[in-house]
């Protein structure tokens, strides 16, 4: 096979990065874009060999980067950014060939946040620390100690911002990464590859390798030298992932799935109830924090409903590379039969289509709202993963929280009111990660990130990320003079 691809003129290496080199595999697999299923190219196809030379190029890595000051390693992480700020045209459109979401906002938006990713961790850095304390008369010293190599796998929704989310700390807390991104869209990995290597990160800091599933990933998450997992994407995976690294008892990171709730009550500004209804449809649903079950509130369920179809059915579905699109596709026919599935079996189970329920052409959703569910049917438990809402009504707060806690899931909620008590009682007794009132998607990467339940296990961000990425060591010092008393 070639070596390189060209997407939207931009020439993408699709081989493996390990040890600083390219490295091709006997086999490839067949990237596909999603916007009308043509073939982008062959990508070198990993398995367990690569797998054992990536981790063994992260290990061999590890002691130089380890010992590499804070200093250094916060410059070459603002080189990085500035390497993906010079390209962020390339990777803005290569990704948006590749996963389908909007190049609108992966030039203003997604781009610069993956910058911002790494001069934040570089900054973070810098000033991490604990003050130290005494013990009777004893000091005891917190040291963050790089814990080692770590597997950072990473999904297809938002490849380069989700997995430089884990990378940057990574990096950052002196560890060494093996990146393995998703098959559906290895694309922007590969670029981030060279962007590193052209800052000055040393070989073997960073490896990506790609591949199928198990293929690849069995070999990664049981391997004896990894001292640190972190996944983001599906509950029965996650659980293969935790099998898998039970032997070695490798700590994980674990962001999984969603089916959160959007609580709207009768004082809330219905016209921003309505807009942040109708934001969850952004990337074709294809969003773990999407509040899919839309609770509301009965004095305004029939007004809330007309409005929101109203502002929904205005959305243009279409390439996701014009600047009017708001929709674009969803990102493999598999996943397509996997939404419509849901979507058929609800409605035949008596869920009502208000707008939507149906597919349009080739790889596009239409934006889909079900009413006349039942709280314990499959469509309100487990997640769709496309641009497919449920809406039920409630009276009262005791009942808006029971439906909203009432799943398997705890990854975020969002609660629309006027009322500021009312918001301090309800999120109290939600159970999320993450709750956003009167607003969405706002994060900020000092606070803690992850999920409650089955949405995960463990938190990132700011200090989470290197309690995570390191090992604390505490060292503690006897009182000035014990060398006289013991010398």
């Amino acid at each position: 096979m070639s070596d390189n691809i060209t997407v939207a003129g931009v020439s993408v290496d699709t081989r493996h990065w390990i040890g600083g080199e390219r490295v091709a595999s006997a086999g490839t697999f067949t990237d596909h874009s999603p916007i009308d299923g043509s073939a982008l190219g062959e990508i070198a196809r990993g398995g367990a060999a690569e797998a054992v030379a990536a981790v063994a190029a992260a290990r061999d890595a590890f002691p130089g980067w380890a010992a590499t000051p804070r200093a250094e390693r916060a410059r070459i992480l603002h080189a990085i950014a500035d390497g993906v700020e010079k390209r962020i045209e390339e990777l803005a459109i290569v990704e948006t060939t590749d996963n389908g979401a909007l190049l609108r906002s992966h030039r203003r938006g997604v781009m610069p946040r993956v910058a911002h990713n790494f001069r934040f961790f570089a900054d973070w850095l810098l000033r991490l620390g604990h003050e130290d304390f005494e013990t009777r008369g004893h000091t005891n010293h917190v040291s963050w100690d790089p814990a080692g190599p770590c597997v950072l796998i990473t999904p297809w929704n938002a490849p380069l911002m989700l997995a430089t989310w884990k990378v940057a700390p990574a990096l950052a807390a002196g560890d060494t990464v093996v990146l393995k991104p998703a098959e559906w869209s290895p694309l922007t990995a590969s670029l981030l590859a060279d962007i590193a290597a052209e800052a000055g990160l040393p070989a073997g800091v960073l490896n990506v390798v790609q591949g199928y599933g198990s293929e690849i990933g069995d070999a990664l998450t049981s391997h004896p030298d990894v001292r640190r997992i972190s996944f983001t994407g599906s509950v029965p995976t996650a659980r293969r992932i935790a099998e898998s690294a039970a032997a070695n008892l490798t700590p994980l990171s674990l962001e999984l799935g969603g089916k959160s709730p959007l609580l709207v009550f009768a004082d809330a500004d219905l016209d921003l109830a309505v807009d942040l209804a109708v934001e969850q449809y952004d990337n074709a649903g294809q969003v773990c924090l999407a509040g899919t079950r839309l609770l509301v509130e009965e004095p305004v369920a029939e007004e809330f409903t007309r409005r929101f179809t109203e502002k929904a059915t205005a959305l243009r579905q279409g390439d996701p590379r014009d600047e009017g699109t708001d929709i674009g596709p969803t990102i493999h026919p598999r996943q397509l039969e996997k939404i419509d599935g849901f979507v058929q079996r609800a409605l035949a189970a008596g869920a009502r289509a208000v707008i939507g329920g149906h597919r349009k052409d080739a790889q596009y959703y239409a934006p889909t709202l079900l009413t006349d569910v039942a709280q314990d049917s499959e469509i309100v438990q487990e997640e769709v993963f496309g641009p497919v809402l449920t809406l039920q009504t409630f009276t009262g707060e005791d009942e808006a929280v029971r439906l909203a806690n009432d799943t398997r899931f705890g990854l975020a909620a969002t609660v629309a009111t006027g009322d500021r008590e009312r918001a301090e009682r309800v999120t109290a007794r939600l159970v999320a990660g993450t709750v956003w009132v009167n607003c969405f998607f706002v994060r900020d990467l000092q606070a803690p990130f992850g999920g409650s339940r089955q949405s995960g296990v463990g938190r990132e961000g700011g200090t989470w990320s290197f309690d995570f990425y390191c090992d604390l060591k505490n060292t503690v010092t006897a009182p000035e003079g014990w060398d006289q008393d013991h010398g």
